[in-house]
């Protein structure tokens, strides 16, 4: 457990490289369309995710040998490897948007004042 990584340096090394080569996967194995691939990043996104104090090397191992907070830097690693719906949205309404020359996010927001004006009961003024 945490004692085994505690006795010195070269374990927490080993600590840094285990949570080194996790970002890493993340980031390599996160698009895979082959079958290893994606066992890869399968593996390395549930041992980020699971709260296993049992094995010497878990994440929440790692993380206290580091001095580093589980729930902070498992926010950022599972961010980074999976964008929000909102980036994923975003994404889309701009790639569509280039056909009709940026009009889309116009008709978009147009549409979200006047909605918001209706609910305000404030006048719209139109373009």
């Amino acid at each position: 457990m945490v004692e085994a990584l505690a006795d010195g340096a070269p374990r927490v090394a080993l600590a840094r490289g285990v949570l080194t080569q996790a970002k890493q996967d993340l980031r390599r194995f996160r698009r895979a369309q082959d079958p290893v691939g994606r066992e890869m990043y399968r593996d390395v996104y549930s041992w980020v995710a699971s709260n296993d104090f049992v094995w010497p090397y878990s994440f929440l191992n790692v993380c206290e040998a580091l001095d580093l907070r589980p729930d902070v830097l498992r926010e950022k690693l599972l961010e980074e490897t999976r964008p929000g719906w909102y980036a994923r949205s975003r994404r889309l309404v701009l790639k569509l948007s280039t056909p009709f020359g940026g009009s889309l996010p116009n008709v978009l927001l147009s549409r979200s004042s006047v909605a918001n004006a209706r609910r305000s009961r404030e006048p719209v003024l139109a373009h």
